[in-house]
Order: C-alpha cells, then structure tokens, then sequence
C-alpha cells in the first residue's frame, strides 16, 4: 500500500517572524506570483507609500489594463483597523484594484469585501486573499495565494482572457512585445513583466507614483517612446511637467537627441516623448530595429529622468 506523507499548515510567523521587516520584502520580490493568482500582470512601484499619516504596504500597477492597485497585508486575522487602512489607501491612490492580504479573513470581512464589490463601479476591484505555508513531512515549505473574495466578474474574466481568439494583428503586437520585455527583463533588468499582450503599447513602472515610461506604435506609421505623467490630477501633471520643461536643454543633452515635449493642455496627462517611422506590419529586420531603437532610449529615459523624478514629485505634492 502506497504511504502518503502528513500536510500540515505552518504559522506564518514562523516563516516571516515579522510582518514590515520580514513578510513586506517577501512579498515584494513575489509579487509576479501573487498576480498570477490573482490573473494580474503586477508590476511593483513602490514599497512603504504614504497616504498622509499613513503608509501602504505595497503599490503596484496591473501592467494589462493600467490599473493602480493597492496591497496591504496581515500575518494575523483580518481587523477593522486595516479594512479602514485599506480605504484610506485606496481612496489616496484612486485605486482600481484593492488587495487585502491575511492569514484568516474573518466572515465579517469577507461581506464586507463582498458588499464593496457589489456596490461599487465595475472598474473598481476588491480582493480578500488568504496567505499560507504548507508543508509536507520534512519537506521545504510552499507558499499559496488562496482567493477567498473576488469581483462578480472576476473568473468570467479570466476564462475569456485565457480563451478569446486574438487578430493576427493582436498576435504580431503580442510577439513584438514579448521580445522586448524578455531582453528588458533578462539582460536590463528594467521590469519585472513577463507576458506579452496582443495591445499596442506597453508601459512600465517608473517608481513613482502616476509616471510611467511607455513604447507604443501611435498612429501615422510612428512608433513612440516615452515619460508619461498621469497621476489622476491634471494640476499636478501640468506642474510636473513644467518643472521637467524648465530643465529641457540639460535632459536633452543627456539624451544626446531633440524630444517632444507634449504638455496636453486638452487632457489630463501629459508626456514627453521621441518619435520614428514604423509600423507592426514591418519586415522581422524592421522590428527588430525598432525594438533595439525602443530599448536604448527605455534604459536612457530611466536614465535621465529617474534621478529628477524622486525630487520633483515632491516639491509638486
């Protein structure tokens, strides 16, 4: 007769003794795996983000759909203190994804998660995830994301987004992008993305709050690459963007190449942006042109505009 081995659940505080020092930095590192389980595409923007008095374990963005997302954890039960936490969190991002990590997810919560996503827009998310540590006999331990509250329309997404037939021109943009990702992943270590995705552009975070950089195929045959400002506050994108203008001749000169400096009064964005001609339908030799084009001035844009950033999204607030 086969022998099966004993399962056991493992405290969490015996993996991560504490939650900010210990569990926070885990899961920063794993925060792909916590995407996967939660059908997302997360990438990590900052740790440790303040909302006023407050700080917010993880701010992430979900790289398919743009979306900011908000993530705080627990090594404990679910309590009222971070249900209010989490609001707060939410509300200070305008988050469109808000996830709730725990050890146990009381009932009272789990309704309370629910009654949210019942209650609010379709855009809006609310998610209740149950971490745990499982172990076999001596085996090493494995961790799990077990999603216990989830929006109405959560796995109807995820069956179509694993199933829906994508055009070939869909397939072209999503094999155009996985390439670039990978060599900027692999060799650059520039994101953390991993799926390529039959859209026309992509973007990645910067680090900073509501700025991105982003590679497109924009219309008229041009292709862009680009430092996009949207932090969900048209003022505070237009200050942001007139402090970069004023600094134009030194970031040009850093770039070593003339951009275009596109501040959209008509929108609430704005960006800053270099352009060349090309299309998806080019020839394999003219992508992979524009793909190394793309990647240079991806790792020269983090490059020149990550040291300002940091100081000048302060000083607008």
């Amino acid at each position: 007769m086969k022998k099966f081995g004993e399962l056991k659940r493992l405290n969490l505080r015996e993996i991560w003794p504490k939650e900010a020092l210990d569990f926070t930095p885990w899961l920063a590192d794993n925060i792909q795996a916590l995407g996967e389980a939660l059908g997302l595409q997360l990438e990590l923007e900052q740790r440790e983000a303040n909302v006023g008095d407050f700080s917010l374990d993880l701010l992430a963005k979900d790289l398919l759909r743009d979306h900011t997302v908000v993530i705080e954890n627990q090594l404990t039960q679910t309590d009222h203190d971070h249900l209010g936490k989490l609001l707060t969190y939410a509300a200070g991002y305008d988050a469109a994804v808000i996830v709730w990590l725990s050890e146990v997810i009381r009932e009272e919560h789990r309704q309370a998660l629910d009654w949210l996503n019942q209650r609010t827009d379709p855009d809006t998310e609310f998610f209740g995830v149950v971490v745990e540590v499982i172990q076999i006999d001596d085996s090493a331990p494995a961790y799990n994301f077990k999603t216990v509250v989830f929006p109405n329309e959560w796995q109807k997404r995820k069956r179509t987004t694993a199933t829906s037939a994508v055009t070939p021109r869909g397939e072209a943009y999503r094999a155009y992008f996985q390439k670039l990702i990978d060599e900027l992943r692999e060799t650059h270590k520039f994101t953390g993305a991993r799926a390529g995705q039959p859209q026309s552009w992509y973007t990645f975070s910067s680090g900073h709050r509501g700025i991105v950089y982003g590679h497109s195929f924009a219309q008229g045959g041009r292709v862009r690459t680009e430092v996009y400002l949207d932090s969900g506050d048209a003022e505070r994108n237009k200050r942001l963007f007139d402090l970069l203008k004023g600094e134009q001749i030194a970031i040009e000169s850093e770039c070593g190449e003339s951009l275009e400096w596109e501040r959209l009064d008509e929108r609430r964005a704005s960006r800053i942006a270099v352009y060349r001609d090309g299309a998806i339908d080019g020839t394999d030799a003219e992508l992979d042109e524009i793909r190394a084009w793309a990647i240079t001035r991806l790792l020269r844009f983090k490059e020149v505009f990550g040291s300002r950033l940091g100081a000048l999204t302060v000083q607008v607030g």
